[in-house]
C-alpha cells in the first residue's frame, strides 16, 4: 500500500517537530514536506506534491483560510486538514468555505490525527467534537427546514452527513458528479444552510439523519 504523502503548515516549530514525530508512528503516513507560513506551503504544494495538508490557521501572512483557498483552487486533488488551536462556528465555517475537507484541534490524540488523515485522503471529512457542535449551536434552522427534501435529497443528505464527498455520493449511487452537486445545491437551499457542513449540521439538529457518523 502507498504511504500517504503528507506537508505541515504551522509557524511554531515546535508543533511542526511534534507532527513529524507524531507521524514516525505510522507507516503508511510520510512526511514529505513543512512549511511555517502559508506562502511557503503554496511554493511546496508545486514541488513535494503531498496526498494530505496538515494547515494550521492562525499565521503570519496568508493565513490557514487563505493558504487553503489557494491551494484548492490551484491543486484541487490536494485535501486539506486543518490542525490547529482555534475554533468557532465562523472560524470552522470560513475554512470549510475554502475548501477544508476536516477541522481538528491540536489535542487531538495521534490515533485521531492519524483516522483523519486517512479519511481526508479517501475524500471523507472529519470535523473535532468542538468544531461540529461549534456548527450545531450556530445553526439556526427554520421550523419547516427539511420537510420537502425528497426521499432522494435525504439519501444524498445522510451520506453527505457521513462525510463523503460529491465524487464518493456520485459512485455510490451510480451517478454523475454533476447531478449530485444539483442535488447537494437544492439540499443546501432547503435546509437554508451556507455550505456542506452546515447542511449536516443541521440535519443532525433537526433528526434527519444520526448523528453517530461524520
Amino acid at each position: 500500500m502507498n504511504s500517504i504523502r503528507i506537508m505541515t503548515v504551522d509557524d511554531h516549530e515546535i508543533m511542526r517537530g511534534g507532527i513529524r514525530f507524531l507521524l514516525l508512528a505510522f507507516d503508511d503516513l510520510e512526511l514529505v514536506a513543512e512549511a511555517h507560513s502559508g506562502e511557503e506551503a503554496i511554493e511546496l504544494c508545486r514541488t513535494a506534491n503531498p496526498d494530505v495538508v496538515l494547515m494550521d490557521m492562525k499565521m503570519t501572512g496568508i493565513d490557514g483560510i487563505g493558504a487553503t483557498r489557494v491551494i484548492k483552487e490551484s491543486f484541487p486533488d490536494i485535501q486539506i486538514l486543518v490542525l490547529t488551536s482555534y475554533y468557532g462556528a465562523d472560524l470552522v465555517r470560513r475554512a470549510l468555505d475554502a475548501g477544508a475537507i476536516g477541522y481538528l484541534l491540536k489535542d487531538a490524540s495521534k490515533a485521531h490525527v492519524a483516522e483523519a488523515i486517512r479519511a481526508a485522503a479517501a475524500g471523507k471529512r472529519t470535523l473535532s467534537t468542538e468544531a461540529a457542535l461549534a456548527l450545531v449551536e450556530k445553526a439556526e434552522p427554520s421550523e419547516n427546514a427539511g420537510r420537502d427534501l425528497t426521499d432522494r435529497e435525504r439519501h444524498i443528505l445522510d451520506l453527505l452527513a457521513k462525510g463523503l464527498s460529491n465524487a464518493k455520493i456520485a459512485d455510490s449511487l451510480d451517478r454523475s458528479p454533476f447531478t449530485v452537486r444539483h442535488h447537494v445545491s437544492q439540499i443546501m437551499m432547503k435546509l437554508g444552510a451556507a455550505n456542506r457542513a452546515e447542511a449536516a449540521a443541521i440535519a443532525v439538529r433537526l433528526g434527519l439523519v444520526s448523528s453517530d457518523e461524520g
